[in-house]
């Protein structure tokens, strides 16, 4: 797994390309997320419109960083899940714990409600 940041809509993207496994990928995100906390950064879109495959730790990176912003006062989004990750979240009743859009910018004007 690959991931990039961009600004935009007054939130940070996060982008995630390929398999979503945790793992050492976990350690560098909770070190980016920590680095946008410090820089007053908490509104957090994640892009999963180019993951592959997601497993049960990758679900608990994503949960470890939902939590991470919440209790810095900002939130984490989902975005252009795909329909194997959605049943995903689905099936482990995560769906109903992150706020998911169908795309980058309804997840960003979210953040302004």
């Amino acid at each position: 797994m690959s991931f990039n940041t961009s600004e935009r809509y007054n939130s940070v993207v996060i982008e995630f390309k390929g398999n979503v496994m945790g793992g050492p990928d976990a350690v560098s995100l909770n070190e980016k997320l920590h680095e946008l906390i410090d820089n007053d950064k908490t509104n957090i879109v994640v892009d999963l419109g180019k993951v592959k495959f997601m497993n049960s730790s990758g679900l608990g990176m994503l949960i470890g960083a939902l939590t991470t912003m919440r209790k810095a006062g900002g939130d984490l989004r989902i975005a252009n899940a795909t329909d194997k990750i959605e049943s995903l979240l689905i099936v482990t009743k995560l769906i109903t714990v992150f706020k998911h859009y169908k795309s980058v910018e309804e997840a960003a004007e979210s953040f302004e409600e």
